[in-house]
């Protein structure tokens, strides 16, 4: 249904993960961005909210990281994430 549309969804708890998991079992092409280094504790569903997802790790606080997602950002159709305003 979703074919041909790419979602980048930055790591975040809350309702992104989710949103992205309903778009790629939609058959949206979802990249979650991972902390690197990070894990995030008690979150044994991860790997049901990350199904279908491809997934890259960077750090965001690095400017080669920063530019990298950009990059991702720039051929994505939508972006997901759940910072505070």
């Amino acid at each position: 249904m979703l074919r041909g549309i790419r979602i980048v969804e930055i790591e975040a708890l809350g309702p992104a993960p989710f949103a992205g998991m309903l778009l790629a079992d939609l058959g949206a092409d979802v990249i979650v961005v991972h902390r690197k280094h990070a894990s995030v504790p008690g979150l044994p569903e991860r790997s049901l909210l990350d199904r279908g997802k491809r997934s890259i790790a960077l750090d965001l606080r690095d400017a080669e990281d920063v530019a990298v997602l950009m990059r991702l950002i720039a051929t994505a159709d939508g972006l997901i994430e759940g910072f505070r305003p």
